[in-house]
């Protein structure tokens, strides 16, 4: 028989939760602070803690960490009111198995009861107490996602750390937010959550809000109907549309206009949507992970983002660590771009040579894996024998050793620029150092940097494309 501790200062809700577990052949126990529940759970052999996050001498993310310092596989629910929802989100992350709003329906925790015990394995448990163990797990997915081409768990702590969130939340519907600078592979972490999902068979569909102007925002994501507008000659399924029963993957999501940020949020709120010129609504089940390298929270409290749709996307977070933050991957990542493009393009250059190496190791990879990933397709393309040297190598690429590793701010001015000091060459530095300067005052937004130097979107990604700055 399955033994529950139940931890609630309310002492009726313990009641009737003792009775109703009681009735379903569970052997109950209750206590109505922390401090004795840490008591009983130390004194007695718990399957499962049931705690209110708000409790009278502690809260719910204090008492998880101390159980879990006395049995690290204890499986823990917390119950908590919808204005806690946020916290509870967090608390998972500490371990938690999931979290129930209040107020609780009993077929809801009879079924959360009954995962989580279906989801504990006495011989192999994962240290966050919800899924399976993170090396198997991501050895399988390695397996089935690297077919693809386009997936690779690194060895780095970091990465570990990383891969370890993705496998908490992946399974769940949480609506994710992904930070990263440009190039850390926000859309790959997006697709492997999805693959990861019991969403897995159904669409996943990315958008790019930052390519996108305010007139036809509304239309990608909703759709319209024939006649809504000049030009709208056939009916066009929108985003939404296009991802039901599935994952939508909003990229660079702070570029959305306020009174689309409005719309979204009807539609997230309602899992409805119209199409723009149409009267009917359709019902949506669509996942939503949303990607950003602008901190969403100050964005919101500076008035530049709803804090309503903030909270909406915010129900897990996930930080991704640029390159030069775990260079334990960088050896990894080469080799396997490497193999990528010897596929590609049908060449069979075996690896790098130690110098090559030691420039990739003490390079401060600005653009990140999209850096990496470019850097080696052109060595490889170059390369005339089976070992990539120094001399393989395009000419700006070869100027990387003289940047330090540091941070993200210490852009290659020089590696693309002429040496010579006609008119043309300042001007070309000039245009460079611009554009460069523009980037690190947006934080690398790419949609922010061409308002500020007073150009469109496109042309700014043509000269970033030319200047090999396209990160």
């Amino acid at each position: 028989m399955k033994k529950i501790l139940i931890v609630d200062d309310d002492t009726d809700l313990c009641s009737l939760l003792v009775n109703l577990l009681s009735k379903r052949g569970y052997e109950t126990d209750f206590a109505h602070s922390g401090a004795k529940a840490l008591r009983k759970f130390k004194e007695g052999n718990f399957d499962l803690v049931m705690s209110d996050y708000r409790l009278g001498d502690l809260d719910g993310g204090k008492l998880l960490q101390e159980i879990k310092t006395i049995d690290p596989h204890a499986n823990v629910i917390i119950f908590t009111g919808y204005e806690d929802v946020k916290t509870a989100v967090n608390v998972i992350k500490l371990g938690a198995f999931d979290y129930i709003v209040k107020p609780l329906v009993p077929d809801e925790i009879i079924a959360l009861i009954e995962k989580s015990f279906e989801k504990k394995s006495d011989a192999n448990r994962a240290t966050n107490g919800s899924h399976a163990s993170l090396q198997t797990t991501f050895t399988s997915a390695n397996k089935r996602l690297t077919s693809n081409g386009d997936f690779l768990v690194g060895v780095a702590p970091q990465t570990k750390e990383l891969y370890r969130q993705i496998s908490l939340v992946a399974p769940t519907d949480y609506s994710v937010m992904l930070y990263g600078e440009s190039g850390t592979g926000k859309e790959v972490m997006a697709r492997t959550i999805h693959r990861l999902s019991k969403r897995a068979d159904k669409p996943f569909i990315a958008m790019d809000c930052g390519t996108l102007s305010k007139d036809l925002a509304a239309s990608e994501l909703f759709g319209y109907v024939k006649g809504a507008f000049t030009g709208a000659i056939n009916d066009k399924d929108g985003h939404f549309e296009l991802a039901n029963g599935g994952t939508l993957f909003l990229d660079e999501v702070s570029n959305l206009s306020y009174n689309i940020q409005a719309s979204l949020l009807r539609v997230i709120q309602e899992r409805k949507v119209k199409r723009v010129g149409g009267t009917k609504e359709i019902d949506l089940d669509v996942r939503i992970i949303v990607a950003s390298n602008e901190d969403l929270q100050l964005a919101y409290q500076q008035g530049n983002f709803r804090e309503d749709l903030y909270h909406r996307f915010n129900e897990f977070s996930i930080s991704i660590p640029p390159l030069r933050e775990r260079k334990e991957d960088i050896a990894l990542f080469a080799d396997f771009f490497l193999k990528m493009t010897n596929k590609e393009i049908d060449k069979d250059v075996k690896g790098f040579d130690k110098a090559v190496m030691d420039i990739f190791m003490h390079y401060s990879w600005p653009g990140n894996l999209r850096e990496l990933r470019n850097v080696i397709r052109k060595a490889v393309l170059l390369a005339t024998g089976p070992t990539i040297t120094k001399k393989m190598f395009p000419a700006d690429a070869m100027k990387m050793d003289v940047h330090p590793a540091v941070g993200v701010e210490n852009l290659p001015m020089d590696s693309v620029l002429p040496t010579s000091k006609n008119l043309k060459s300042v001007a070309y530095m000039a245009e460079y150092q611009t554009i460069v300067d523009a980037l690190k005052k947006v934080n690398f937004n790419k949609t922010k940097a061409a308002e500020l130097l007073n150009i469109d979107r496109k042309t700014l990604y043509n000269k970033l494309k030319a200047f090999e700055l396209l990160l």
